[in-house]
């Protein structure tokens, strides 16, 4: 080997190969920290793009489950407030059946017919007041839940069901006449409840279908992006030594170079 002092060889192959350790340690550490195998393009452009996009599906997909759900809890305050009109009605069958009855006095029909118009009172309250989120649920107008796929649930909460507003219980006729108006109505709050329940299990079914994705598609997002942190911790503690040999290594190639010295002794 011959002795040069224009060029220390050795020393720039140990700067270069110290250098390149460095950065293999500040990357594994990096990972280390962040928990992300990639951290910049750099790191793996095709695996960035591919992991992005399966982030931006989970988002979309998110939010879809969101206004399902906001559509479902839509439908379940619909359904509470028909439930609470056809226990009204069911009050009103009583007292319409009682009122028929020949043997009631016309003092004791005022006093049922005033029950009764509080019943029609109650149930027309619950179709003006009845509210979600600040809209009125028993608008008549359809509503649709917008999913991800570009696909619409459309579902409506008009309560066009009842309407006893020409019946009384003044006398026995007419009390059988509402009679037979009621127990229409109750049909059709049920028709309408059912209605609403088929509604109801298309969006849960919908909701539930999404939530499987977002599991499925994080899933593979997560193989992606996330580091190895067993293979991580391993390479930190190799380039650790590597950085340690090459800094102790980079001390000989200088000192090499000293030995010309003991030429001019």
């Amino acid at each position: 080997m011959s002795l040069s002092i224009l060029n220390n060889v050795s020393s720039l192959a140990a700067q270069n190969q110290l250098s390149v350790n460095g950065a293999s340690l500040q990357k594994s550490l990096l990972q280390l920290s962040s928990g992300s195998r990639i951290n910049s393009g750099a790191d793996d452009a095709a695996g960035l793009a591919i992991a992005d996009g399966l982030m931006a599906n989970v988002t979309a997909l998110t939010q879809s489950a969101r206004n399902a759900t906001d559509g479902l809890g839509m439908l379940q305050v619909a359904d509470g407030s028909l439930a609470q009109v056809t226990t009204l009605l069911n009050r009103a069958v009583t007292l319409a059946t009682e009122a028929s009855n020949g043997t009631v006095s016309d003092t004791q029909r005022t006093a049922l017919d005033a029950e009764f118009t509080a019943i029609k009172d109650e149930i027309d309250r619950l179709g003006t007041n009845t509210t979600y989120n600040g809209q009125q649920v028993f608008s008549g107008n359809a509503s649709d839940v917008y999913l991800t796929d570009g696909t619409s649930i459309g579902f409506s909460t008009g309560l066009t069901a009842v309407d006893l507003s020409g019946d009384d219980l003044t006398t026995a006729g007419t009390a059988q006449t509402a009679l037979t108006d009621i127990s229409n109505a109750i049909a059709n709050v049920a028709a309408d409840r059912g209605t609403l329940g088929a509604s109801m299990n298309r969006l849960q079914s919908a909701s539930n279908v999404i939530s499987n994705q977002v599991q499925n598609l994080s899933a593979a997002e997560d193989g992606i992006r996330s580091a190895d942190m067993g293979k991580t911790v391993s390479d930190l503690s190799k380039y650790s030594v590597l950085q340690q040999t090459g800094i102790a290594a980079l001390q000989q190639s200088n000192q090499m170079q000293q030995a010309v010295l003991k030429l001019l002794q």
